[in-house]
């Protein structure tokens, strides 16, 4: 029994199960949001196996409600027989209304758009957390790169120094 336990445990503390690293390349990341996702059973049973994608996904508004498009749950073969899978569907995000509200208010009036950034275990549920983002221009990209760079040659100048 103790080691049925001791396996979930380590499952949820892999880290995420899947990111976006695009997203933090492409555009300004101002708020992060933690929103619960509606799944279906197979969906589960193919994150717990890691088959998943939300590089490609993005988030959209409608009817005061929040929506995932785009993302991918490679369902397992060893899925039902009588459950047809779509891997692609849109699924909704479970978020307070409070929350929902300002999303709402932030993308309409500010011009802000909403991104997946991560997809993880947070006990026996499954999270997304949503990033509020302006995009990038290409110059913009250009001076991150080179931050970057320079954080990891100064870094990298300190160790030796030392």
């Amino acid at each position: 029994m103790a080691a049925a336990m001791n396996t979930k445990k380590n499952a949820a503390e892999r880290g995420p199960i899947a990111s976006n690293k695009r997203a933090r390349h492409e555009y300004f990341i101002e708020d992060k949001v933690e929103a619960g996702i509606a799944l279906a059973g197979w969906e589960v049973k193919s994150l717990r196996a890691g088959k998943a994608n939300i590089a490609e996904a993005y988030i959209y508004l409608r009817d005061a409600e929040a929506y995932l498009f785009g993302a991918t749950f490679v369902p397992l073969n060893s899925a039902s027989s009588h459950v047809i899978a779509d891997p692609t569907r849109t699924r909704k995000l479970l978020l307070k209304r409070r929350e929902l509200d300002r999303l709402i208010g932030s993308v309409a009036r500010d011009g802000y758009t909403l991104l997946p950034l991560n997809l993880y275990w947070k006990g026996p549920w499954v999270k997304l957390e949503i990033g509020l983002a302006k995009g990038k221009k290409e110059h913009d990209k250009r001076d991150t790169i080179k931050d970057r760079d320079w954080q990891r040659d100064k870094e990298r100048i300190m160790k030796k120094a030392r």
